[in-house]
């Protein structure tokens, strides 16, 4: 019997030559920055602006102006740290385990992914440094180094210490990760800028290619570290938001003291992060035209991921309400009767709706290659996954064991605004890489033009 396989979808469209990969990822670098550009970035400072107001305030007056309480002594704080570091949890699955597992569709999307994983992380530990109060004394509580204030040592037994380790790490290695892919490409540059006669662009991005040539044992040094790399991150992805969910599932409040968080965590994480990759590369792809090199296989490929991901949190949400029921446990049943009984139990459906049901939608094929809804859904979870860490953490806490300490959380302007400012952060970053650095990995994209491109692939049928 003959089995005759399906042709592949190219993965770089309108018959690109290496030169036009070269031209057209370089030249938003070496152009004038657009009226778009600066509109999104004055947008983004305005954030960011109002943001540090709110930041400064916090640091004057203490952490007494957020919203919290004597029963809620978590909110917005560690809600909106855990939301950051899962938005942070595609790049490296994309740049890593997708390397590993020698998926070439990465190549075109995992420059914006990594890029988005180090701004990502950058804001998610802006929390934990506010949260401190006095942070000029924060390396005092945070390093375990001799100090004044008596035996205020650095507890190891926290999962809130674990947290700055994995953390740490990971962005370090992601940073690394990062930047290596960047060193080919800013060789590019370096070379067009020469032919150019740009001397200070020239200089600029020879020290930042460190001098590279672009030799056939530079490039083999090139490929080996970032296979070790790949290794290393590989596991980072799938601890730092083990260790993430820790910081819950090992104390032993109702609603938190739960085995299946590390597992339900890492799964919302790529399902939040790859949301974020595509509100991210879809905007990038229609004002950068990378309609080519960004294609609706691409988004397609991204989608089912999420349909992926998105049905093992839905699991992970019915588990938790059948555990609490199977337990036996009054307060645990309680906690999750509270969830989607309780007065905020609007929190609770909006997660269900962003979170279960829409990806859902994604098994229709003509939604999945729709960009307008892919656009609008990839909106819709990181809304839904913003309100679940809201639900775990503040429905878990604002009704406990004693009725008479019950109360409800409401937010103030500092804890919107010290929100306001990590999106502003967040933004005015990826705004700046995408003028000044190469947007898609041009090395990466040349070397699958030969069998990904559609005109080789037209050229093979004739």
């Amino acid at each position: 019997m003959q089995v005759t396989s399906v042709v592949r979808d190219p993965l770089v469209t309108g018959g690109k030559t290496v030169g036009d990969v070269s031209h057209d990822i370089s030249r938003q670098v070496e152009g004038k920055p657009t009226r778009m550009w600066w509109m999104a970035m004055a947008v983004s400072f305005v954030f960011f602006a109002y943001g540090f107001y709110c930041v400064c305030t916090l640091l004057w007056h203490g952490v007494g102006v957020w919203g919290l309480n004597k029963t809620v002594g978590w909110a917005w704080d560690i809600t909106n740290f855990v939301w950051w570091v899962g938005i942070g949890h595609a790049g490296t699955l994309i740049s890593a385990i997708l390397l590993l597992f020698r998926q070439r569709w990465r190549m075109s999307i995992n420059r914006a992914a990594e890029a988005m994983t180090i701004f990502a992380v950058i804001c998610a530990a802006t929390f934990p440094l506010m949260h401190m109060g006095r942070l000029w004394l924060g390396f005092y509580w945070a390093l375990p180094l001799p100090n004044a204030f008596g035996s205020l040592w650095a507890n190891f037994n926290s999962p809130l210490l674990w947290d700055v380790f994995a953390i740490s790490t990971y962005f370090t290695v992601s940073l690394v990760f990062w930047y290596i892919g960047l060193i080919p490409d800013f060789a590019t540059i370096r070379d067009r800028a020469v032919v150019q006669g740009n001397k200070i662009r020239a200089e600029v991005y020879n020290a930042l290619s460190f001098g590279w040539q672009g030799g056939a044992k530079t490039w083999m040094r090139y490929e080996s570290v970032a296979l070790i790399l790949a290794g290393l991150s590989t596991p980072l992805v799938l601890s730092v938001h083990t260790i993430v969910s820790m910081d819950f599932a090992t104390s032993v409040i109702p609603g938190w003291h739960t085995t299946i968080f590390p597992p339900y965590f890492v799964a919302g994480a790529i399902f939040s992060g790859f949301a974020m990759v595509l509100t991210l590369l879809l905007i990038t792809r229609v004002v950068f035209k990378l309609e080519d090199y960004i294609t609706i296989y691409h988004i397609e490929l991204m989608n089912i991921i999420i349909i992926v991901t998105g049905s093992v949190v839905g699991v992970a949400y019915i588990t938790e309400l059948f555990i609490s029921w199977y337990s036996g446990v009054e307060y645990e049943g309680y906690a999750f009767y509270n969830r989607v009984q309780g007065p905020y139990a609007w929190a609770y459906w909006s997660m269900m709706t962003c979170n279960v049901i829409s990806p859902q939608l994604f098994w229709i094929k003509k939604i999945r290659t729709s960009i307008a809804a892919t656009f609008i859904l990839s909106i819709i979870v990181n809304i839904g996954m913003w309100f679940e860490r809201f639900v775990i953490i503040v429905t878990s806490l604002h009704r406990d064991y004693i009725p008479s300490s019950w109360t409800m959380f409401h937010p103030t302007m500092y804890d919107i605004g010290e929100y306001l400012f990590t999106f502003g952060l967040f933004f005015c970053a990826f705004l700046l890489f995408a003028k000044f650095f190469p947007v898609i990995n041009m090395a990466e994209v040349k070397s699958i033009i030969k069998v990904g491109s559609e005109k080789t692939t037209d050229d093979t049928h004739h």
